[in-house]
């Protein structure tokens, strides 16, 4: 059974509607759930959920509200949290690891902090029983393929093209992915891009797929009512589950 992952940005529109759509998204069959910590500048994002970060900071976003809506949601689904190095640096990475094992988040994605640089976090975050998902690119050499997947845990975070989530591009990852298969037999989840046209395709080859973009555009929609909201996300969970299985 292939995995589903799924993003949401904390604290947008508010706390209680974080819970409510993190708890509805494991019901509809999300395996994962990556909890966005709204960050000013996520240069890894695109319009999208950069637009909810900025929406979530805007309306009073803290790091106590990232802790205590991950007490009520990590027991109940599988959690990690995504977010980008400035926080974790400035608040302390002693401090992330207590307040993620107290909450029973599994891990750390960090997508601004290079693989080289990460090995010095490492072992503290390996040590408290907690994973910092790895990134490999299509543009990565096979000699960095070969280092990063050798010692990935939990899963493999392949973005599937050079660019920003959300823009839809295409790339080959075949190739990538047969390399990754070699060092490693750590699951493999595919991100960028993925919704319901194209997640049967993402799946190809791969062992899960990541999806951020496609739910958060949902969760922007001020025609929606929370409610609706949260059964639009709902049904998406369910159908690209089922279609990256068929």
């Amino acid at each position: 059974m292939k995995k589903l992952v799924a993003y949401i940005t904390t604290g947008f529109p508010d706390r209680e509607f974080t819970v409510d759509c993190a708890l509805a998204l494991g019901e509809a069959g999300v395996d994962t759930l990556e909890l966005g910590i709204p960050f000013s500048d996520p240069v890894a994002d695109g319009p999208v959920i950069e637009s909810a970060n900025l929406k979530a900071l805007q309306r009073g976003f803290r790091l106590a509200d990232l802790f205590d809506v991950s007490r009520q949601i990590a027991p109940n689904v599988e959690t990690l949290w995504m977010g980008y190095f400035n926080p974790f640096y400035h608040k302390g990475m002693d401090h992330f690891i207590a307040e993620a094992t107290a909450a029973e988040v599994k891990g750390f994605i960090i997508p601004d902090l290079p693989y080289e640089e990460a090995q010095s976090y490492t072992p503290q975050i390996e040590k408290a029983g907690l994973d910092l998902i790895d990134f490999i690119a299509p543009t990565d050499t096979p000699e960095r393929i070969a280092m990063i997947a050798k010692d990935a845990r939990r899963f493999l975070y392949l973005v599937a093209y050079a660019g920003i989530t959300g823009s839809g591009q295409k790339e080959d990852l075949a190739p990538v992915i047969a390399r990754i298969r070699q060092h490693t037999d750590t699951p493999v989840y595919v991100g960028f891009g993925v919704n319901e046209e194209t997640a049967k395709e993402k799946a190809q080859g791969v062992d899960g797929v990541i999806v951020g973009s496609a739910f958060v555009k949902v969760l922007l929609d001020d025609n929606l009512s929370h409610d609706e909201k949260i059964r639009r996300v709902a049904k998406m969970a369910r159908v690209i589950k089922e279609k990256i299985n068929e």
